[in-house]
């Protein structure tokens, strides 16, 4: 699929508008544009905010094998362990009613999305729980895996809910990576009771992906390919790597256990398209078309605060008043992801934004410059 690269689509061909009891949803083969007006935007407004995003590019190196060298060189446990790609320039989608208002850079490029990738993790958990694969969200981890990750006294009583919101405070070594290495409230502080202490931990989250591995007994990829990119029309191009040392024997099949980030190299790369489509599953509560992905039940245990971390919830950044953004609305949510990439749901405004390499001080003003440009609800 390609789409014109014009920034605003003021030039492009428009689809039909759809009524609220028929929303939107782009095929696989064709993503349809509206103007800002008929969007309920202001194109001048739009096209600032656009703007904006342009000229505010995160620091991060072009050359990504070297910034995560920069990233990692403090860290006890430092080697890069999965593959990584050099990334692009600045580029974005702004998504309104289902439809693309304005467009900046290459959005077919597939780049590394670092921490966005946690956001996939908690998909797959949510289709394992929305078919009873996960009976309770509440229930101890121990009883699904079939390693020995679970079996110390601490680490037997913590559930998925707590390993989704990173208050498990689990403890081990995976993939040669302890959860030391990752220990960013204090390294040698003492571990605290599982559920009562916050920690935004990869080895964790990687430890997350290898549960979910256990319980679906087929690579991860796989599963968001079958269940989720291939049924919302996402291209064929987006990626899910591990490490060298992540490939382990299950069911007689050599599999790879997937990463939900880029600190070490792996985790999800896509283009900003496929993560447009991923975002908007979201902003229309599971749904995509007639089909259910995921159950709405899920997506509102996902973007629940948690107690101890409001601005959290199940692997998904919440803004509960305002505190995260000050320019968004409380009842946003964001998959984040180092460098400047977002993906930004907005039930209030009916808004998918997606951003690569924007500058992480100005995503707050670039969020301001876009809600500025709405002037129809």
């Amino acid at each position: 699929m390609h789409i014109p690269l014009i920034g605003l689509v003021g030039l492009a061909v428009f689809a039909p508008a759809a009524s609220a009891q028929t929303p939107y949803y782009p095929t696989r083969s064709e993503w349809a544009t509206r103007t800002a007006r008929d969007a309920g935007m202001d194109s001048l407004a739009l096209a600032a905010a656009v703007a904006f995003a342009q000229q505010h590019e995160n620091r991060f190196l072009r050359d990504l094998d070297s910034q995560l060298v920069l990233n990692t060189a403090r860290e006890p446990y430092p080697a890069i362990e999965g593959p990584v790609r050099d990334r692009g320039g600045p580029a974005g989608l702004i998504i309104r009613h289902g439809y693309i208002v304005a467009q900046w850079g290459d959005v077919e490029r597939v780049d590394m999305t670092f921490s966005v990738a946690k956001s996939y993790v908690s998909a797959i958990a949510g289709l394992a729980f929305d078919r009873g694969m996960i009976r309770d969200i509440h229930d101890p981890v121990s009883p699904y895996v079939r390693d020995d990750g679970y079996t110390s006294p601490h680490n037997a009583v913590i559930t998925w809910h707590q390993m989704l919101n990173q208050t498990n405070e689990w403890e081990g070594t995976l993939w040669g990576k302890p959860d030391v290495a990752d220990r960013r409230r204090g390294r040698d502080r003492t571990l605290q009771a599982p559920g009562t202490f916050y920690e935004y931990n990869d080895v964790r989250v990687n430890r997350t992906a290898y549960n979910l591995l256990q319980v679906w007994r087929r690579p991860l990829p796989e599963v968001l390919r079958d269940l989720v990119m291939r049924p919302i029309g996402a291209s064929d191009t987006w990626e899910w790597h591990g490490y060298s040392t992540s490939w382990t024997e299950m069911d007689g099949r050599r599999v790879q256990s997937v990463s939900g980030g880029g600190h070490w190299g792996g985790g999800v790369w896509a283009s900003t398209l496929d993560h447009a489509r991923f975002g908007l599953l979201f902003l229309r509560r599971g749904l995509w078309g007639n089909a259910r992905i995921l159950s709405e039940a899920w997506i509102t245990m996902a973007t629940t605060p948690t107690d101890i971390m409001p601005t959290y919830g199940y692997m998904w950044w919440l803004n509960p008043e305002q505190r995260m953004y000050s320019n968004a609305p409380a009842t946003a949510f964001f998959a984040r992801g180092a460098g400047g990439n977002i993906i930004w749901v907005d039930p209030e405004h009916d808004l998918v934004v997606v951003t690569r390499w924007l500058d992480d001080r100005s995503v707050n003003e670039f969020v301001g410059l876009v809600l500025g440009a709405v002037v129809e609800e």
